[in-house]
């Protein structure tokens, strides 16, 4: 059986964006890829992350915010996905053994401010737009 693919999902806290990812990329092609993610400083997952995720059906069983020391150095990675501007503005350069460095901004939904249902549509939104990118992502590798 030929080693399935790496793939990292980084972000600031690694508390939202880069957990949705990694878990979409897992429900919807775990059976082609190796799927991890971490954060700059990371902090704890979001309650919210864990509801608008739970509501599409998405498990995020097991997930916990890590730093990105836990894989610097470490592992090899196919693909290093940055999602937020913040990660990838502060992101090490040179980061050995990754192949391909990408980019998908994506906006902090932990940064809205607004009613609970306001942050909740805000969550849903960009849960949404992280899912068609990695959906879109699939088919293109």
């Amino acid at each position: 059986m030929a080693e399935l693919e790496r793939v990292l999902f980084l972000c600031t806290g690694n508390t939202a964006r880069s957990q949705m990812a990694e878990a979409f990329l897992r429900h919807h092609a775990g059976e082609r890829f190796e799927v991890h993610s971490a954060g700059l400083e990371p902090g704890v997952i979001r309650p919210l992350t864990l509801q608008v995720m739970e509501e599409s059906g998405v498990s995020m069983a097991g997930h916990t915010s890590k730093g990105v020391e836990v894989y610097l150095g470490k592992l090899h990675f196919n693909y290093l996905i940055t999602v937020c501007d913040n990660a990838e503005k502060n992101c090490p350069a040179v980061w050995p053994g990754v192949n391909q460095r990408l980019h998908w901004s994506f906006e902090d939904p932990a940064a809205f401010s607004g009613s609970y249902d306001e942050r909740l549509n805000k969550f849903r939104q960009v849960r949404d737009q992280i899912e068609r990118k990695v959906l879109e992502w699939i088919k293109e590798v």
